[in-house]
C-alpha cells in the first residue's frame, strides 16, 4: 500500500517508528542525491555571477578527506579551486619529539603514543628513522588508542613510561581532564606537541607570500570545543567569507554554496553551518580544562618555523608530569635545519603552496605503506588522503557534468 506524507519530515519520523532501516537509508541516500543536486546547481549559478577565480581553503584533514572521497572537486566548477590547509596536527608535529622520544626509547623508557604517529620520520639523517623502527631493534614504543589507554596500560605494569600527546585543540581536554582528577599514574609523563589553530590561521593570512584566500572552511572538531565564535577574526581582520562546517557531503557543499553567497553580494562573515554540533561560546568545560592545565606559548610547526602563541604546555604546577622538565628534553633545540627532507613539500602542502602531485617523491619513493614525508603518515595529511584516493589523480580527466553525488 503506498502511503502518502504531508512532509518529509512526518515520512522520516515514521520510518524511525517503524525502525525500518533499510527504508530509511534508500530515503536519505534519495534526499541527500536531490539535495546535493540542487546544491551544485546552485553553486555553478553563484560561481558564474562571482565570474571570477575563487580559491576556498579547508583547515581541517577531515573536510580534505571528505571533498576527495566524495569526488567534490569534480562537482564544483573550474574557476573554484579548493585548496588542502594545515588540518594535520601529525603533518606539522616538529621532528625533534621524535628523536628524542627515539632515544628515550632505546635507553628504556617505554613510548606511548597514536599508530599513525609512530610512523612519524625523525629528523633527516637519523638512524632509526621512526619509533616504529626503533621498536624493531628493541625500542620500547607501545601503541595506545587514547590518554586513558595510556593511563591504563602504565597502572598495569611497572617502568617508566612517556605518553606522546600529539593533536590540535580536539584532543587537549582529553589529558587535562585526567591531569586535573589526578589520575595520572606516578611512572607516566606527558611530553606535549599541542598546537593551537586559531594562530596558524592568522601566520597563513599575514606571514605567507603565495596564498590568496576568497574563502575559508573552519574545523568542526577543533570548533566543538574553541566555539565558533573562534574564527571571527577571519572575516573581521581579512574580508574573508568563512563557514564552520560539519564532514558530510552535504556539510562541505552547503559552505562552498554559503561562500560563494557571501563573496557574489561582496559580504564577510561567519557562518556556524555546524550548529548541530558546534556552539557560538564552544565547550566551557573543556575549554577551562585546557586553560587550568595548559600554558601557550610561541610554538614550532615542522618546515613552517615558530608561529606566535600556538603551542600548548604543561604549566608549572604539573611539572610532575612534564616529560621534557623530568628528562631534561629541549623544546626546541637549537639546531632546526634537519625538519625539513630532502625533495619533500610537506611543508608546502601543508600551506596550501603546492598539492600533493607537485612532490616529486609523491607515490614514489613516498606512499602509504612507507611513508618519506610527515604528509603521507597520517590518514589527516593530505598526502595520504590523495594517495588513497587515486581517481583525484586523474582530476581533470574525471571532471563530471553531473549534478549529484554517489552515495
Amino acid at each position: 500500500m503506498q502511503v502518502k506524507y504531508s512532509s518529509l519530515e512526518s515520512m522520516l519520523r515514521e520510518y524511525v517508528m517503524e525502525r525500518n532501516a533499510d527504508a530509511y537509508r534508500e530515503l536519505i541516500s534519495k534526499v541527500t542525491k536531490v539535495y546535493s543536486g540542487a546544491l551544485v546547481a546552485k553553486i555553478r549559478k553563484l560561481a558564474r555571477g562571482v565570474g571570477r577565480a575563487v580559491k576556498i581553503m579547508d583547515f581541517c584533514g577531515t573536510h580534505e578527506w571528505t571533498i576527495t572521497h566524495y569526488g567534490i572537486r569534480t562537482l564544483v566548477p573550474d574557476g573554484v579551486e579548493l585548496i588542502a590547509g594545515p588540518g594535520c596536527p601529525v603533518c606539522i608535529t616538529p621532528a625533534y619529539y621524535v628523536d628524542q622520544l627515539i632515544k628515550l626509547s632505546l635507553d628504556g623508557v617505554e613510548v606511548l603514543t597514536y599508530g599513525d604517529a609512530v610512523r612519524l620520520p625523525a629528523s633527516v639523517g637519523l638512524k632509526p628513522r621512526s619509533l616504529l623502527e626503533a621498536k624493531a631493534i628493541g625500542g620500547k614504543v607501545h601503541v595506545v588508542y587514547s590518554f586513558m589507554d595510556a593511563v591504563k596500560y602504565a597502572k598495569s605494569r611497572t617502568g617508566d613510561m612517556v605518553f606522546f600527546a600529539i593533536g590540535f585543540e580536539t584532543t587537549m581536554p582529553s589529558v587535562a581532564s585526567v591531569i586535573i582528577k589526578g589520575k595520572v599514574p606516578k611512572n607516566l609523563t606527558i611530553l606535549t606537541a599541542y598546537r593551537y589553530t586559531p594562530p596558524i590561521v592568522r601566520y597563513l593570512f599575514t606571514k605567507v607570500k603565495g596564498v590568496h584566500l576568497d574563502g575559508v572552511i573552519a574545523p568542526g572538531h577543533v570548533s566543538a570545543v574553541i566555539g565558533a565564535s573562534s574564527w571571527e577574526f577571519i572575516p573581521k581582520d581579512y574580508g574573508v567569507p568563512t563557514v564552520v562546517a560539519g564532514f558530510e557531503a552535504i556539510d562541505v557543499l552547503i559552505a562552498i554554496e554559503k561562500i560563494l553567497e557571501m563573496i557574489a553580494k561582496s559580504k564577510a562573515e561567519l557562518v556556524n553551518e555546524y550548529s548541530r554540533v558546534v556552539k557560538w561560546e564552544g565547550n566551557k568545560l573543556a575549554k577551562k580544562a585546557i586553560s587550568e592545565v595548559f600554558d601557550v606559548h610561541d610554538a614550532y610547526w615542522r618546515g613552517i618555523g615558530f608561529v606566535e602563541r600556538s603551542g600548548g604546555f604543561l604549566r608549572d604546577r604539573f611539572k610532575e608530569y612534564d616529560a621534557v622538565r623530568q628528562y631534561g628534553l629541549r623544546d626546541p633545540p637549537e639546531d632546526l635545519s634537519k625538519e625539513i627532507i630532502p625533495g619533500c613539500k610537506c611543508h608546502e602542502v601543508v600551506l596550501g603552496l603546492s598539492k600533493p602531485t607537485d612532490c616529486p617523491l609523491f607515490m614514489k619513493v613516498c606512499r602509504p605503506s612507507s611513508p618519506y614525508g610527515p604528509c603521507m603518515v597520517s590518514i589527516e595529511g593530505t598526502c595520504r588522503i590523495w594517495a588513497e584516493h587515486p581517481e583525484v589523480l586523474m582530476l581533470k580527466e574525471i571532471k563530471s557534468t553531473s549534478n549529484t553525488l554517489k552515495f
